[in-house]
């Protein structure tokens, strides 16, 4: 339902520690109409320019707060919002190269009434500033 939501637009970015690139990052919003405690949000299936990235290099950071999805398993007090940004961040040296990638992003959420796991995939097509 949320799925054209779930990237947001403009925010793909290399992050910069002591002037060298150890990563990217960008903002997502949940793909449901509530908002959930961390623990119901499970890992996220992230594919990037036709790389899938590792459960162990992402971190998902809400508000302050930054989180492995190892960690957020067991978080029943911070809850993601609906229409709230967080960012997830890919642990990789060099970043990303300036320019187009395709990030292939699936969201898989736990839903107290539901049997199986809601899962809501989207592709986006987002530049890296150079």
């Amino acid at each position: 339902m949320f799925d054209k939501y779930m990237i947001c637009e403009e925010t793909l970015r290399n992050v910069v520690e002591d002037e060298r690139p150890v990563g990217y990052a960008f903002e997502v919003r949940i793909a449901y109409y509530r908002s959930l405690r961390l623990s119901m949000v499970e890992p996220f299936a992230l594919i990037v320019d036709g790389e899938r990235v590792p459960e162990g290099a992402m971190r998902f950071s809400v508000r302050d707060r930054t989180f492995t999805f190892a960690e957020m398993a067991g978080e029943t007090t911070v809850r993601w919002e609906f229409g709230e940004r967080a960012t997830l961040t890919v642990l990789r040296l060099g970043g990303l190269p300036g320019g187009d990638h395709e990030i292939d992003l699936t969201e898989y959420l736990r839903i107290s009434y539901m049997p199986t796991s809601s899962v809501t995939r989207f592709r986006k097509l987002a530049t890296v500033a150079e």
